[in-house]
């Protein structure tokens, strides 16, 4: 991966408006924010110094992704050995002093390291140092000092560069394939599984990198449990008549999206059909909003006006929207398009904007868009399946 010289300059100028020398973290989406390289595992650590250095410690399975990224320094060690039982912590503690040297720090560094944080999975099994990486890095350099960062982290991961902004387009280009071909397959007494699975499948397209996601389906009165804080698919039949509201975060390069389409398998009922029309209304006049210098809550605002001004208010149960990028789905991701936000939209903020009517039992539609802020305003990422009639589907 050829250097973001963007990047780099950003985090030059965090660290020294924070009086940091560098950033540590472990972390995969923070560990891709600084050193272009998206771990699997999450036993990588990076090293991000006011300097413009980046070094980073990754273990040896992993050694094709963390030469694709940007490093300045690579050092790499043995995850696991037949001669003892160990664990990342171990395997990597001999390695933190010598990392750090390295990138040219001293023993007496103030470095800043994440906190708690969402990040998406990228496989089935994952590790996180967590607590034990502040003593993992005392241990190894007793004089550093070691500060929460996660303020600072979260503030680099608010604004994308441009290049990976284009990561986030390619991501929601794959996306929308996979939606238009999935959107042809639907037919009455298909599982929501079954769908999801096509959906998902198109995901993966072997010439991008790692491009994959996560996908569900859910139709009918299951519909209405799609603003909970996980859902999934179910092995229920599809029927005419019904809605099948269809997500996915699709992936490439280790940039995310947050998408969602909600079909009409046939001709939909008229109360349905008005509220298809009151979302379509709330997203075009909040993405109509979006502009840097527009507070995010301003963003919410328009989207909740127009689903109040067509008296569906009490079923739009979430925010409009969040930051996303780095992560897939986190709700405190900046900007936080929320009534009560104190988020003012910047060039590059890269978030979703999802109107949403649900019902519990009886229905769910979200309509959920990716939109980049541009210097003329707002750039849609999803520019697909953008009115009602797009997504009607035939019976078949």
């Amino acid at each position: 991966m050829v250097r973001d010289s963007e990047r780099i300059a950003r985090i030059h100028r965090t660290l020294k408006a924070h009086k940091l020398d560098a950033l540590v973290c472990s972390l995969p989406s923070n560990v891709r924010l600084t050193s272009g390289y998206w771990p699997v595992i999450g036993n990588a650590i990076a090293v991000a110094t006011r300097d413009g250095i980046v070094a980073v410690l990754a273990p040896h399975d992993e050694t094709e992704f963390a030469t694709s990224g940007w490093a300045d320094v690579l050092r790499f060690f043995s995850s696991g050995s037949l001669h003892r039982i160990t664990n990342a912590v171990d395997a990597v503690r001999p390695h933190i002093a010598e990392l750090f040297s390295s990138a040219g720090l001293p023993p007496t560094a103030r470095v800043g390291i994440e906190g708690a944080s969402f990040d998406p999975s990228v496989y089935a099994a994952g590790f996180s140092y967590g607590a034990s990486l502040p003593a993992l890095l005392s241990c190894a350099l007793p004089q550093l000092e070691v500060v929460d960062a996660t303020d600072v982290l979260a503030h680099l991961r608010s604004t994308l560069t441009s290049r990976e902004i284009a990561s986030v387009r390619e991501a929601c280009a794959i996306a929308r394939s996979a939606f238009e071909y999935t959107a042809q397959q639907v037919h009455v007494g298909m599982r929501e599984y079954e769908l999801a699975d096509i959906l998902r499948t198109r995901l993966r397209v072997p010439d991008r990198s790692r491009a994959d996601g996560f996908v569900y389906c859910m139709s009918g009165p299951n519909g209405g449990q799609a603003h909970a804080s996980f859902q999934r698919s179910t092995g229920r039949a599809v029927a005419e008549g019904e809605l099948l509201l269809l997500h996915c975060n699709s992936c490439c390069a280790g940039m995310w999206t947050d998408i969602t389409r909600t079909f009409s398998l046939g001709s939909p009922p008229r109360q349905i059909r008005a509220r298809l029309d009151a979302i379509f209304r709330a997203r075009h006049d909040a993405i109509d909003a979006v502009s840097a210098g527009v507070s995010a809550s301003a963003v919410d605002l328009a989207a909740r006006t127009a689903l109040t001004r067509a008296g569906f208010e009490s079923e739009f149960r979430h925010p409009a929207g969040h930051g996303v990028g780095f992560a897939a789905i986190d709700h405190n991701a900046v900007p936080r398009l929320h009534p009560h936000s104190s988020d003012v939209l910047e060039t590059g903020m890269v978030f979703n904007v999802e109107p949403a009517l649900y019902e519990p039992g009886a229905f769910g539609i979200r309509h959920c868009d990716m939109v980049a802020v541009g210097p003329d305003g707002a750039e849609l990422l999803t520019g697909f399946q953008q009115s009602p009639e797009d997504l009607l589907l035939p019976v078949q």
